[in-house]
């Protein structure tokens, strides 16, 4: 090969067409279409950065607005409990203010007293577990004392000690109770 021939000559003659065609090249925008797309995109991007920054301000605003909405739920859980025994507790000091009773208006004054107590507990779904004869329920009864006995099969309550109180499903305070081992001289 000569230094005089051109290696290829479609690329030097304007009549040779090329070997890519026109059909198969991607079509190039003039630059100013390209600035044109470019400050569009900026645009969309500076508006996505500022709806991103709003939403996060939103979001952080919502956890300060719920953590102090939950903190004053946690102090005043009991504003409304508390409220209505304020009348059993008016009740009981006007029983200390009389100075001369008979004992039948003190006992007409203490069932008053614990009939508003009752109705209270039964306005906050508060309820005596009154488990005497039942099966011993361990998550509702704590046993204080087992004894034989001939008429109440085994691991029933014979008696009550102290009621116990469920708050809706949830046992505030479990019965104290005495349990039967079933009948004398009978394994258990």
């Amino acid at each position: 090969m000569s230094t005089s021939e051109p290696i290829d000559s479609s690329f030097s003659n304007p009549e040779n067409p090329s070997p890519v065609s026109a059909d198969s090249a991607p079509a190039l925008s003039p630059p100013e279409d390209w600035q044109a797309a470019l400050t569009q995109a900026e645009e969309a991007l500076r508006t996505k950065d500022d709806e991103c920054l709003r939403l996060r301000a939103d979001m952080e605003n919502l956890r300060k607005r719920t953590a102090t909405e939950l903190s004053q739920a946690r102090k005043f859980a009991l504003e409304s409990f508390a409220g209505e025994l304020l009348a059993v507790m008016d009740s009981l000091e006007a029983a200390q203010q009389v100075k001369e009773a008979s004992l039948d208006s003190y006992r007409n004054g203490v069932e008053l007293t614990a009939r508003q107590l009752t109705s209270v507990f039964d306005k906050f779904h508060i309820q005596a577990i009154h488990p005497e004869g039942q099966r011993f329920d361990p998550n509702r009864h704590q046993a204080i004392a087992s004894l034989e006995h001939d008429e109440i099969p085994a691991q029933n309550v014979i008696s009550v000690m102290q009621k116990g109180f469920i708050l809706h499903e949830r046992v505030l305070r479990p019965a104290l109770v005495t349990v039967s081992k079933g009948k004398a001289g009978s394994p258990s």
